[in-house]
């Protein structure tokens, strides 16, 4: 039974109450703002139960738990009185100590993510359309593309065309959003920026089709902006800055109408007279470059950018790459460059399954699993921080070897996606627009998977993963005492089905012929019932017991029970915890057999039962 409470506690006493902030959680992550994050020792937090790893970015200490875990002890902390965000509030204060490299890679993250499934969606549309409008498909039921009616073509160009089309507009828009502007006007702008009325940026740069830029002033070329994502942003900044300075001086009476359109007159102008075609070039300057990186002899640049991505992630650079990819997309309707980076997933599956197969302490396995589990549906924080920088960075040397490799094969083969936003299993749909595209991409995301097994089941998995859990098999002896006098009698046969089925945990039972009960060891008091027929105790080797005097005696609310301690309390074996007038116990009927229980799933043994133990006794007692 996983004790949430507890593990908010280590948490808090590890990382140090007045060095939280605040906190928050995700899915599988409790991000905590610290006033010193050099404070932590990141090891005494991994060695909490529960926790998989933790790693510091973004400007939060995060701690990975695991889905259906981190929920559950971010509601205990709430409980301890830590300060709790939601995870917005908590990433606006974030973003507020951000400063340089780290606030730029923010904001094209807050820019990008809305748009992400809208294009993932169009690349989907597009693998279909490739499939179903495929003559070789099509003559397998005796058709051809050439018998597919036109307003069915029609409807399908509409949904793979249309956001490529307005990418502009809709990249003004988030950029509107995230920079404070309103972002209707940011919309209505980067429409502005792909206006019909414009030369299209496409058919300009073609030569065979007749259509030239207008000139402005005879000497400024006037073009529409489609496929320029760099102008888009461009926009998105300058617009609302703009808006909100004119907010600022704008009379209340004529802000409704005079701030839309002053802001929309200037911006319009400023981008499509001077900085949006600088910008373009730019932008084709960075698709350029990658392409040609891409298309090194070998699969050299592929397996550069495939042995880098990961540290990207590390980093955080990698939100960099999405603005990158969009205009690959938007430029040559191919997105080669998640291709390569995609291999950092399939070989993270390989981590995780070697250090699965491997690996002896049964933690880890379940730290490997969950990871893996995660890694499958694109989330690599798991695996990167739990397993991969937490032991001696050989797993991450042999991951970035295993997807550099990958990525090289496929540069190597013009392995290319038509979209992006999908990873590991999800991201074979990427490639269902080809048949030869999807079975490469497939192989080779093997050939990736199965050389970083190989290789870190060889050669990476540290000698700590090898150490059979250690069982805590101890005589405790001098560490601990009988907490009460009376006959020592099995757990199994105490008249309570709730212990005698040890539902709470292993343990035995004593029935009382003495009313003090004392602590069996030193720790803490981390249970005390106010009725004070129940105590939990955690020990300062980590054994946790819990005492329950009586059965069904929590009925007396407190009546015959003389409590001597309180939640929270450090305490010395030997110090007492309760005195109990036994006479009325039995009196009102209840009985004074009082079970002490080791609740975290070890197995007790006791050599002798049937037997009476005196208070402060010490115990031949094994704890598994």
């Amino acid at each position: 039974m996983i004790n949430y409470q507890q593990i908010a506690k280590d948490i808090k006493n590890t990382i140090g109450e007045q060095n939280i902030i605040s906190i928050t959680h995700c899915a599988t992550r409790l991000r905590v703002m610290v006033k010193d994050r050099e404070a932590i020792d990141d090891k005494a937090v991994e060695h909490i139960d529960e926790v998989k790893g933790v790693f510091f970015t973004s400007g939060q200490y995060q701690i990975i738990l695991g889905t259906g875990i981190v929920n559950k002890v971010y509601a205990e902390m709430e409980q301890l009185g830590i300060k709790t965000l939601a995870k917005k509030d908590q990433e606006e204060a974030v973003k507020q100590q951000e400063k340089g490299i780290k606030k730029i890679m923010r904001i094209l993250a807050d820019i990008f993510v809305p748009i992400i499934p809208v294009i993932a969606a169009t690349g989907l549309f597009l693998g279909l359309k490739g499939c179903i409008f495929n003559d070789q498909v099509l003559s397998l039921f005796g058709a051809s593309s050439a018998d597919i009616p036109v307003y069915v073509q029609t409807l399908v160009t509409v949904l793979t065309d249309t956001a490529f089309a307005f990418l502009p507009a809709i990249i003004t828009w988030s950029a509107f959003k995230v920079f404070g502007g309103t972002p209707v006007i940011g919309l209505v702008i980067g429409l502005m920026l792909i206006a019909p009325a414009l030369p299209n940026a496409y058919s300009v740069a073609d030569p065979k089709s007749g259509v030239d830029a207008i000139m402005a002033f005879g000497f400024i070329p006037l073009v529409g902006c489609q496929g320029s994502v760099l102008t888009a942003i461009v926009t998105g900044w300058f617009g609302s800055n703009l808006e909100k300075k004119l907010r600022k001086i704008m009379p209340n009476v004529l802000d409704l109408i005079f701030t839309p359109f002053f802001v929309m007159l200037i911006t319009m102008l400023v981008i499509l007279l001077g900085v949006g075609p600088i910008m373009h070039s730019i932008e084709l300057g960075m698709v350029d470059i990658i392409e040609y990186l891409i298309h090194l002899p070998f699969g050299i640049g592929g397996f550069l950018i495939g042995f880098t991505y990961p540290l990207a992630v590390i980093t955080g650079l990698h939100h960099t790459y999405v603005m990158i990819e969009t205009s690959l997309l938007a430029n040559t309707g191919f997105n080669p460059l998640i291709t390569l980076c995609a291999m950092y997933g399939f070989a993270n599956v390989g981590t995780c399954l070697a250090f699965l197969a491997k690996s002896k302490n049964h933690k880890i396995k379940q730290t490997s699993v969950g990871a893996m589990l995660s890694q499958l549906f694109g989330i690599s924080e798991p695996v990167l921080f739990g397993i991969q920088l937490r032991f001696n960075l050989k797993p991450l040397f042999i991951m970035l070897l295993s997807s550099g490799t990958g990525a090289a094969l496929l540069s190597i083969l013009n392995i290319q996606s038509n979209s992006y936003g999908l990873a590991v299993l999800p991201s074979y749909l990427m490639y269902i627009y080809d048949g030869h595209q999807l079975l490469w991409y497939f192989l080779i995301s093997l050939i990736s998977t199965a050389m970083c097994f190989i290789l870190t089941y060889l050669f990476a998995i540290p000698s700590e993963a090898m150490k059979e859990d250690q069982q805590e098999t101890q005589k405790i002896n001098a560490d601990f005492i009988a907490p009460a006098s009376g006959t020592l009698t099995k757990l199994q046969e105490v008249e309570d089905e709730t212990f005698a089925k040890k539902r709470l945990g292993d343990g035995f039972a004593i029935d009382l012929n003495d009313g003090l009960i004392i602590s069996p060891m030193d720790g803490e008091v981390i249970t005390a019932f106010p009725t004070g027929h129940a105590f939990g105790i955690k020990g300062r080797n980590g054994l946790e017991v819990l005492i329950h005097i009586g059965i069904d005696t929590v009925e007396l609310n407190g009546e015959g029970f003389d409590v001597m301690v309180k939640q929270g309390q450090q305490i010395k074996q030997g110090d007492p915890l309760v005195k109990v007038d036994i006479e009325k116990l039995h009196t009102a009927g209840k009985s004074s057999m009082t079970m002490i229980v080791f609740p975290k799933e070890q197995k007790v043994e006791l050599h002798e039962y049937d037997t009476v133990v005196t208070l402060g006794e010490c115990m031949a007692l094994m704890v598994e």
